[in-house]
C-alpha cells in the first residue's frame, strides 16, 4: 500500500496542472474560475499583487494569468514581483489595453499578452501555446485518460459489474446525486470516474474528496474555503472543492465518516446550490454534481441517528453497488493480465508473465481487500520479480484463513525471506522515479536544466537523482555501444 501511494504521488506532482488568476474585478474573476476549471485546471484566485505574492509562497503553478489594467495597479512593479518568484508563478500571460506601438510583451517582459476586452478563444490559444507542450511532456492530460478508463471497464464481464456498467451509463445521462456503496477496495471510485466521464459534465473538473482523512474543521474549510482573516492563519482567501467543481463533478467518498454539522451544510448545498465560505458574508452559488461513496451501511446508520435521514435520501437518488471481488472470480484472470500488463513496463520487468498454476491460486483467494488487495500483490510480484509467489504467502481458497503449511513457518524464517512493506515501497517508488526522469530526460535531449525545471525539482536534486539511478552510466555505455 505504501508504495502504491509513493507512485501515486509521485504521478499527482508531475501532472497536476495549476493556473494562479490575478484579477481585481469580482465578476471578471468569477467567469476565469469557470473557463480555466472547466477545461481542468486547479485555480487559486486573488485580487491584489500582494496576495499574488502570497499564493506563490504556497505553491508552483503552470501558469499565471494576470490582469494589469487594475486600477492602482503598477503593471512593472507587479511583473517585477511575479518574476522574482521565477518557476513557482510559471508562465505569465498579461491582460493589458492596446498599446499604439505594439511593443507591449517586450515592455513588460511576459510570455504573452492579451489585449481587452479580453477574448477567451486568444486565452485558449495562449495556453496551448505555452503551457499545453509541457503538459504533454510530463503526463496525460484529464481529458486523455478516458481510453484508460474504458479499457479498465471492459474487464468487468460478471453479471453483477454487467448491471453495474448499466445503471452507470443511465445515471451519466441524468443530473442527479449518485451514492455508490460497496467495501473497501472494489472500486467505488472508478464507478465516479466513470459517471463523470460519460456525463454531459466531462469537460469540467472532477474533485474527489475524502471525508474521513480530516477533523471537522479542516474538512469544512476545505469544502467550503474561507475569507482572508477568517481565523488565525487564514492569510489569503482559499477557494474551496466545491467552487473548484463549478460545472463539474464533486466526489464525496467516505461519506458515511462526515461530521454531523457538515451533514447539516452538504443538505444546504444539495437543495439550494448555495454555500458561503468560513467566515463569508455573502452566498456563492455553484452548479456541481454531487456523487458519493462509501462503505458503511447507511440505513443503519440513519435507524442509528448517526446519518441524517433527509441527506440520505437527497444522496440515494441513484444507488450503485460494487459487489466485492470474491462475488466476481470471473474477472481475476481479466485484471492480473491488466495488471500485469500495466505495471511490468513502469517496474521494467518486460516479459513478466504470471503462469496458469499461479492464476488458479489468485482465483481461489477471498480478496479482503478486493481489487485493490489484488493490484498491490501483482505489483508486489513485478517488483520481486516472482512470478511464481515463493516469497509471497498466500491463504489457499479456504476463505481467507491461513493454510496449516503457511501458519507451521517461524516468524524468523518469513523475516528472512520478505522484505518488509517499507523496503517494497521504497523500491516500488525509485523504479517510479526513475522511470519518470529518464523519460523527462530523453524529450528533453538530456538538457538537464530543462528537465529539471519540467520535473519540479533543483537542478542539483535532479544531478542526485541521474547518479542515484544510475542513468549516466547506462547513458555513456549506450554511447560506448554505437
Amino acid at each position: 500500500m505504501a508504495f502504491a501511494l509513493s507512485v501515486l504521488a509521485l504521478h499527482n506532482s508531475i501532472t497536476e496542472r495549476k493556473a494562479l488568476v490575478v484579477e481585481g474585478d469580482a465578476a471578471a474573476q468569477l467567469g476565469l474560475l469557470g473557463f480555466l476549471r472547466a477545461r481542468g485546471y486547479q485555480c487559486a484566485a486573488v485580487s491584489t499583487p500582494g496576495e499574488a505574492v502570497e499564493a506563490l509562497e504556497d505553491g508552483d503553478f503552470s501558469f499565471t494569468l494576470v490582469d494589469l489594467t487594475g486600477e492602482g495597479t503598477d503593471a512593472t512593479d507587479l511583473i517585477r514581483r511575479l518574476k522574482l518568484h521565477g518557476r513557482s508563478a510559471g508562465h505569465v500571460i498579461a491582460v493589458a489595453d492596446r498599446p499604439a506601438d505594439g511593443m507591449d510583451a517586450v515592455r513588460f517582459d511576459v510570455d504573452a499578452v492579451l489585449h481587452k476586452p479580453l477574448s477567451l478563444d486568444e486565452l485558449q490559444q495562449a495556453i496551448d501555446k505555452l503551457v499545453r507542450p509541457q503538459a504533454e511532456t510530463l503526463g496525460p492530460a484529464p481529458e486523455q485518460l478516458g481510453g484508460r478508463l474504458r479499457r479498465e471497464m471492459e474487464l468487468w464481464s460478471s453479471p453483477k459489474m454487467l448491471e453495474a456498467r448499466r445503471i452507470i451509463r443511465e445515471a451519466a445521462r441524468v443530473d442527479v446525486t449518485v451514492l455508490i456503496t460497496g467495501e473497501t477496495g472494489t472500486g467505488k471510485e472508478l464507478v465516479a470516474r466513470a459517471i463523470h466521464h460519460f456525463s454531459e459534465r466531462r469537460a469540467g473538473a472532477f474533485v474527489k474528496v475524502n471525508c474521513a482523512a480530516m477533523p471537522r474543521e479542516l474538512l469544512e474549510s476545505e469544502l467550503f474555503g474561507y475569507e482572508r482573516g477568517a481565523f488565525t492563519g487564514a492569510h489569503k482567501l482559499k477557494i474551496g472543492k466545491f467552487e473548484a467543481a463549478h460545472r463539474g463533478t464533486i466526489f464525496l467518498d467516505e461519506i458515511g465518516d462526515l461530521h454531523p454539522a457538515l451533514q447539516a451544510k452538504l443538505l444546504h448545498v444539495l437543495q439550494d446550490g448555495e454555500f458561503s465560505r468560513i467566515g463569508g458574508k455573502s452566498t456563492l452559488s455553484v452548479d456541481v454534481r454531487v456523487l458519493a461513496a462509501t462503505n458503511q451501511n447507511l440505513e443503519r446508520a440513519v435507524a442509528e441517528g448517526q446519518f441524517r435521514e433527509d441527506l440520505y435520501y437527497r444522496l440515494n437518488v441513484i444507488h450503485v453497488l460494487v459487489p466485492p471481488l470474491r462475488e466476481r472470480t470471473t474477472e481475476i484472470s481479466l485484471l492480473v493480465n491488466y495488471f500485469v500488463e500495466r505495471y511490468a513496463k513502469l517496474y521494467h520487468r518486460d516479459g513478466f508473465t504470471v503462469p496458469p498454476s499461479v492464476m488458479e491460486r489468485l482465483a481461489r483467494h477471498r480478496y479482503p481487500g478486493n481489487v485493490r488487495e489484488l493490484e498491490n500483490l501483482v505489483k508486489r510480484m513485478i517488483v520481486l520479480d516472482d512470478p511464481f509467489m515463493a516469497r509471497i504467502p498466500l491463504p489457499e481458497g479456504n476463505g481467507g484463513r491461513p493454510s496449516s503449511s503457511s501458519v507451521s513457518i517461524p516468524e524468523a524464517s518469513l523475516a528472512a525471506v520478505e522484505p518488509s512493506l517499507r523496503e517494497i515501497g521504497r523500491r516500488a517508488s525509485q523504479a517510479a522515479e526513475r522511470a519518470a526522469i529518464a523519460k523527462t530526460l530523453d524529450q528533453t535531449g538530456w538538457n538537464r536544466v530543462r528537465a529539471a525545471r519540467a520535473l519540479r525539482i533543483s537542478y542539483r536534486a535532479l544531478l542526485y537523482k541521474i547518479k542515484e539511478a544510475g542513468l549516466d552510466a547506462q547513458r555513456s555505455a549506450a554511447r560506448s555501444a554505437l
